[in-house]
């Protein structure tokens, strides 16, 4: 599920805390510094699912605490709870994977409950939702539309909701994007995932073997960057430059099916996103030469790099 993008992302990071520790680095720390980075994609997607079933499900919250009241309404004993029986929701509900992430993450602990509360009247409040009550029957493509609706525009357009999201998850500006393609596949089809495997085990492979391989062979690695450095001072280099390109040219040289001109898009895009306005220019023109480099000599054992010549 987890992209190779945002796995480069966090192993970048990961190599950026273990470069920046005071600290000596035990054996195996990466590692977990890594896995932790993997761990909160995961609760960032399982909080936005709890948040959004926990919306619609506010409606028998609503209608217990209406009626309630000392003196209740004839409204406020006919309140329609047809939204917190929703079909989409309800087979996330019974989604025994997601029951057990629910029990262990414990997202409620972290949900702001007057924030919820807003969210659902202003779902009460819409036009979308009154045109969702006032058909008895159940529509599974309206089902899905007034979900949907409650998470692009209850929640993603809130930005009171996505502040409180950036306060409590430091890596929505890194996950949010994905997690939300996440989301939204997982409507599609409730119960498909194993929140447990958030990628496949050749992603979980690459992303291992790429952080290993940048911090046992970092030396290596700069030895072939310097050179292309010019009147570049490496001491004033960005570190997030060195540490990209360090892992572009680990990718040239050890992975051997992933074609150069990928890994070369691929850490121009995140200098740009991640370090500074030059960077991306910078880092493009670096890993290019050291390509061009390598090919001139042989050394770029790249399994479709060698099936194209």
């Amino acid at each position: 599920m987890i992209s190779r993008r945002n796995i480069r992302v966090k192993v970048m990071q990961t190599i950026y805390t273990v470069t920046t520790l005071e600290k000596e680095v035990k054996p195996g720390e990466p590692q977990k510094i890594l896995q932790d980075h993997f761990d909160q994609t995961r609760s960032l997607l399982i909080y936005l699912i709890y948040f959004l079933s926990e919306v619609a499900r506010y409606a028998e919250t609503d209608a217990h605490q209406k009626a309630s009241k000392h003196l209740p309404t004839t409204a406020d004993l006919n309140v329609n709870t047809k939204i917190s029986n929703n079909e989409v929701l309800v087979k996330m509900m019974n989604d025994p994977a997601l029951k057990e992430q629910f029990a262990k993450e414990k997202p409620g602990n972290i949900t702001d409950k007057e924030l919820l509360r807003k969210v659902y009247h202003s779902l009460v409040n819409s036009s979308e939702y009154r045109s969702y009550i006032n058909k008895p029957e159940r529509d599974r493509s309206e089902e899905k539309k007034i979900v949907e609706f409650i998470l692009n525009d209850l929640m993603l357009a809130n930005e009171t909701f996505v502040s409180y999201a950036e306060e409590n998850f430091s890596n929505w500006d890194d996950d949010g994007e994905l997690v939300v393609q996440l989301l939204v596949a997982y409507l599609q089809k409730p119960g498909s995932y194993n929140f447990k495997q958030m990628m496949s085990a050749d992603k979980e492979q690459f992303a291992k073997t790429l952080l290993q391989t940048v911090l046992e062979k970092g030396d290596h690695l700069q030895s072939l960057i310097i050179p292309k450095l010019k009147n570049w001072d490496p001491e004033r280099i960005a570190l997030l430059d060195m540490i990209m390109m360090k892992m572009g040219v680990a990718e040239f040289l050890y992975f051997e099916t992933i074609p150069p001109k990928v890994t070369i898009n691929e850490y121009i895009d995140l200098a740009k996103d991640y370090s500074t306005p030059q960077s991306g220019q910078f880092v493009n023109g670096i890993l290019d030469n050291i390509h061009k480099e390598l090919v001139s000599q042989g050394k770029l054992q790249k399994v479709e790099y060698k099936k194209s010549q």
